[in-house]
Formats: C-alpha cells, structure tokens, sequence
C-alpha cells in the first residue's frame, strides 16, 4: 500500500469504506486550461470550481442573502419531508452526487424511512471525506461510505455496497444540473439511471427561470464571494500549473442570457495581457474573456421533457410559492 493510499485510509477509517477513483484532475486540468485557453472564446469548465479552497468559498456563498437557492431548498425539502417519506421505500440506499454543504443531505436523510446506506460522490477528495465523515457522526444508524469520482464519467454500483434488495436514491440538490449543458445534463442522467439501476429513484433540485434581476444579484454577492470563487480558477492555475499570470488584473462577471435560458460567468481581462504556461503564450486583449460557466434555467415543462428523454419520468414535483426553485422526484423507466 503506497503512502497516499495509507494516508486516505487513515482519513477516512470512519467511513463504511472508501473508494478512489482517482479522477485525473491535474492532467485533466493542466489539458482542459491549454484547450480552453486556445479557443476563440476562451474557457474552462465549471468542474474546476471545486477545488478545496473553492468548495470552502462555496459554502461563503451559500450563506450570503443574495444567493437564494440553498435556502429556497432546504425549506421545500423541510416542507416536503412527511410527503417524501410516504413515497420513499423504508431502508434505501441514498447516493449524492457532488457533496457539498451537508445541511441538504441532512434534511433529506432526517425526511426518510430509516435509510440504510449513504454513499457521497464527489471529485473533490478531502471535501469528500469532511462531508461523508460529518453524516457518518451525525446518522449512527446508517453506515457511510465515500467514492472520489468525476460523476460526469460513468459509475458502476460498488461490490462493497451489496444491497442488491434494496431500493437505489439518488440525490443531486443545488441545481448543480443546471451547469451542464442540456445535452451534457441528459448524458448525466443516463449515467445516474445506471447507477440507481430498473427499480431506482432520483430527486434533483432544479433552478427554475424567473426575473433576470434575481439572477444578477444571486451571481454578484455584495460581499464578493461569488467572484472570489471565479477567480480561485486563475489562483489554481497560477498554484498548480506554474502560470505566470497577474489575477489582480481580471475581474469577475455574471449576468442573465434571456435568449439562452442561462447565467453565464466569465473572467473579464481589465487590460491587454498574456498568461503564461511553460513555453505557452495566451493573448489577452482588454475585455476580453474566459467564460467560466453556465448555469441553466428550466421551466417544469422543459425539465419534464429532458428527464423523459434520458430514461426517467417524473413522479412529483414541488415549487417553493414564488416559484424560484424545483425539486423533482423521479422514477426509472
């Protein structure tokens, strides 16, 4: 056993069992930056938000009063409990996908009938581990396990968790749906239909589309978490690539595309510049971008439709009373 692997376990032993992937996060990153950093419209893929200091600047974000959607869901998901509870089967194996604050999961396993297993699934390891061992000292009844993995790859249902009787939850909160592109979210939830299997289910929180105002302040927080969380991507870059870039000279912008359906960020460079990486050269001019991500917006309809067509149907649905926000349960078919 190498020394990663015998410091892992160490971290993780009050795991059920824990399982390392080991998604090529550096190789993919050093790649996914060359390529982004080369296209007409420069870009780099929301997935390297979640670094440690990124999932931790998440959480800042989560709590400030401009970003209503953690609070828009874990209110429906308090409200919805004594329902959920009735249409869950008593003992089921909950998987989330992409931990993050564990207020969610926790509403969510406090609404169940005496789940049996929680598996979390993220590709942030230590954040992974934090999250998983935080339910395993709160849930003493149910055992936890952990998968470091990139869940846009395909999953299969771990030997470890041999509970082949037992009905498969699924459970992806946050809307983080929404930072997939509709074809890429459909591929995501054919990948999920895998892993919960013919008789699974899978309850998803979906931002839904309203006034571009709401959006525009959620994105550009008053106290500037949201743009530190943009520019922890460059801070990576500089830290784990060796880039030779001045970040005091990009600025963070967010704003409603109406026609697209979608929030877009981007990393506005505030003058003409160049980043460098090893021999490479990236060309700046002022204004230009990097356009960090896309968070999409659906209406219940539009949702219906993409869960149908990637092998679910929807089984309920629940909005909070100004409409801001879904959660949908659905079935395999």
């Amino acid at each position: 056993m190498d020394e990663e692997n015998i410091k892992d376990e160490e971290n993780s032993k009050e795991l059920d069992y824990f399982i390392d992937i080991k998604p090529k996060k550096s190789i993919e990153f050093y790649e996914a930056v060359l390529e982004g950093l080369s296209s007409p419209q420069k870009a780099i893929s929301p997935k390297f938000f979640y670094d440690e200091r990124g999932s931790k600047i998440f959480d800042k974000i989560c709590d400030t009063p401009e970003y209503y959607l953690t609070r828009t869901e874990v209110a429906l998901l308090n409200d919805i409990q004594e329902e959920l509870y009735s249409l869950i089967e008593p003992g089921s194996v909950v998987v989330e996908y992409g931990c993050g604050s564990s207020i969610k999961i926790k509403a969510l396993l406090s609404a169940l009938p005496e789940p049996s297993h929680y598996i979390a699934i993220d590709i942030s390891k230590s954040h992974l581990i934090l999250t998983a061992k935080e339910i395993a000292s709160n849930y003493h009844n149910i055992s936890v396990a952990a998968i470091c993995a990139d869940f846009m790859e395909p999953i299969d249902w771990p030997e470890k968790a041999s509970f082949e009787s037992l009905k498969r939850l699924a459970f992806f909160p946050g809307s983080t749906i929404g930072n997939l592109k509709p074809g890429e979210a459909s591929q995501f939830l054919r990948y999920a239909r895998h892993l919960v299997g013919d008789e699974g289910t899978f309850l998803i929180g979906v931002d839904m589309k309203k006034d571009a105002e709401v959006f525009n302040r959620a994105y550009n927080d008053s106290e500037g978490h949201t743009a530190d969380f943009n520019l922890n991507l460059l801070h990576r870059m500089k830290n784990e690539l060796g880039a030779d870039i001045n970040i005091s000279q990009f600025s963070h912008n967010a704003f409603y595309n109406e026609k697209l359906g979608r929030v877009e960020m981007h990393l506005i460079s505030d003058i003409k510049q160049v980043i460098k990486i090893n021999s490479l050269e990236f060309l700046f001019e002022k204004g230009e971008s990097i356009h960090t991500e896309c968070s999409y917006k659906y209406s219940v309809k539009e949702f219906s439709e993409l869960a149908k067509k990637s092998g679910f149907s929807v089984l309920k649905n629940w909005s909070d009373k100004k409409n801001f926000f879904s959660i949908y349960l659905m079935k395999a078919i």
